[in-house]
């Protein structure tokens, strides 16, 4: 089990709209950056847990928690004309752009801002940290652990 923070602008599509979707399940759809292709195409498996981050909003923060439920396949929205993330480049036989599927856990007892996270030492090697504008980033168990402590939800663990 590897461990992810996705990025989400909670006006296009928040935690609680995953929620909302049948079974809490969505396609994490749209991403156009390649090193976050390569991580939904190559790296990301069922099983992975997410930590769920609203951005672009006055105080951004990890709000909630979500497990991958299916591994990278091709992205179909890249294929729609229609589509807001239509790529011409795209096709059936080279997809280019992946996804995966991913389902609502639970909200966080407490969010966890990104000034918490900035002001953590601990914290400091994160990609988040150290302005990464990936919308999918790699999280370490360590890190993992300690946004989940910071976020109420592992009362009692000793955060190394």
């Amino acid at each position: 089990m590897a461990y992810w923070l996705f990025k989400t602008e909670p006006g296009c599509f928040s935690f609680d709209d995953l929620k909302k979707r049948p079974d809490m399940t969505e396609s994490w759809d749209g991403v156009r950056n390649f090193q976050a292709r390569n991580f939904l195409r190559d790296t990301i498996k069922a099983g992975d847990r997410v930590l769920f981050y609203h951005s672009n909003i006055p105080e951004p923060a990890v709000v909630g928690l979500a497990d991958v439920v299916r591994a990278g396949y091709p992205d179909s929205t890249a294929l729609n004309p229609n589509a807001e993330h239509f790529d011409p480049k795209a096709s059936i036989d080279k997809p280019i752009w992946y996804m995966v599927d991913v389902r609502y856990r639970e909200p966080l007892q407490r969010i966890v801002t990104l000034e918490s996270i900035k002001q953590n030492p601990l914290l400091a090697d994160m990609p988040l940290v150290k302005r990464s504008r990936l919308s999918i980033q790699p999280v370490t168990e360590s890190e993992w652990r300690i946004i989940l402590t910071m976020g109420g939800m592992m009362a009692g663990v000793t955060v190394p």
